[in-house]
């Protein structure tokens, strides 16, 4: 199974740099897609139904705000929309979910921190919402993988000269640790770092431009412990650029 997942900084913008073109040709099983800024009545029609894949969105309710979709080979079982969180930041079009018989894919857009209707309150209460969740999850007779743009980086290794960026949103030492946790106590693994322990691999570049400035390693597929025997391959495409982010790409031993 093939997942291919990416934070669009808007679809129509990417549609428009060639990016279903690109998808057409990828043989994905499953494409995850986040920060699409368009509500999901403009998204009725070429190119964005996919051919091939069921398609699913789910919008802020407001234009140009956020959004993330689902595109499937195989119809899902059954859909859902947002976390559920009591501030309910997770319905402004964060998360959708996906479930298969046995597994549920998810497409996430967390709070960024970067903006004045996102701050750093929100996102701690974000992840904070996000990991309790988490945990109660773990209990379930069913694996996970999430998709998406988490807004922070894990390690030294995933931000580029790091050292002028420990200080910014994104990197900051409790942010860190949150990731650390989710690794390490939580019961969940980096599907890229079991594949690919790169030094130069980066997703996301805060000036907008790919490859100009500092890169960070801000999207991630996190999956349940229990799969990570199942990664066989994990990459970032390079060759084309369809938005500040790279498309990040890891097939699994795996069938929905």
């Amino acid at each position: 199974m093939r997942i291919i997942s990416l934070s669009v900084d808007g679809i129509h913008q990417a549609a428009q740099r060639g990016l279903y073109d690109w998808l057409a040709e990828q043989d994905a099983d499953i494409i995850c897609l986040q920060d699409l800024r368009a509500l999901e009545y403009e998204l009725d029609g070429d190119p964005f139904q996919l051919d091939g894949y069921f398609a699913y969105f789910f919008d802020s309710g407001e234009r140009h705000y956020n959004g993330v979709a689902i595109y499937t080979r195989k119809q899902p079982k059954a859909l859902i929309f947002g976390l559920g969180f009591s501030s309910g930041v997770d319905m402004e079009g964060r998360y959708l979910q996906a479930d298969f018989e046995q597994i549920s894919i998810g497409s996430l857009l967390a709070p960024s921190a970067t903006s004045e209707t996102e701050s750093q309150e929100v996102k701690i209460k974000f992840f904070e919402d996000f990991q309790a969740h988490l945990t109660k999850i773990t209990r379930k007779r069913r694996e996970f993988i999430f998709c998406g743009n988490w807004a922070m980086a894990h390690k030294r290794i995933d931000v580029q000269n790091w050292q002028n960026n420990d200080s910014n949103s994104g990197f900051l030492p409790h942010e860190q640790q949150w990731m650390n946790q989710l690794f390490t106590q939580v019961g969940y693994a980096d599907a890229f770092r079991i594949s690919n322990t790169d030094t130069d691999e980066f997703t996301w570049w805060p000036s907008g431009e790919v490859g100009e400035g500092d890169g960070w390693r801000t999207d991630y597929q996190v999956i349940s412990e229990s799969l990570a025997g199942r990664v066989e391959y994990a990459t970032t495409y390079k060759t084309k650029h369809f938005s500040s982010h790279l498309p990040l790409i890891i097939d699994y031993d795996l069938e929905v």
